[in-house]
């Protein structure tokens, strides 16, 4: 970790795209400016880990199983005296 004393006003270059600007320091919190592409995603780290936990979670989560549409529709098929063929054709 690299670790720098900034003043107010005072800016930090990274990677030559991203500026980070100290605005102002009250008491023990410090106001940061960033500057930044739009395709770099900048997030406060609590914000960032709950994205993170919620992705993980999307992925784990147990999917509901999908109706068997081609069963259902071989089912219809059965039953309809209308034209069978038209309506495989819509799988």
């Amino acid at each position: 970790m690299l670790i720098l004393s900034r003043k107010p006003g005072e800016t930090l270059v990274i990677d030559g795209k991203i500026r980070v600007k100290v605005i102002r320091v009250e008491g023990d919190v410090v106001k940061l400016g960033i500057e930044a592409p739009a395709e770099i995603s900048i997030h406060r780290q609590e914000v960032y880990d709950e994205i993170q936990k919620n992705n993980k979670e999307a992925v784990t989560a147990p999917q509901p199983e999908l109706p068997r549409l081609r069963e259902n529709l071989r089912e219809k098929n059965k039953q309809s005296q209308h034209n069978p063929e038209k309506l495989t054709a819509a799988v």
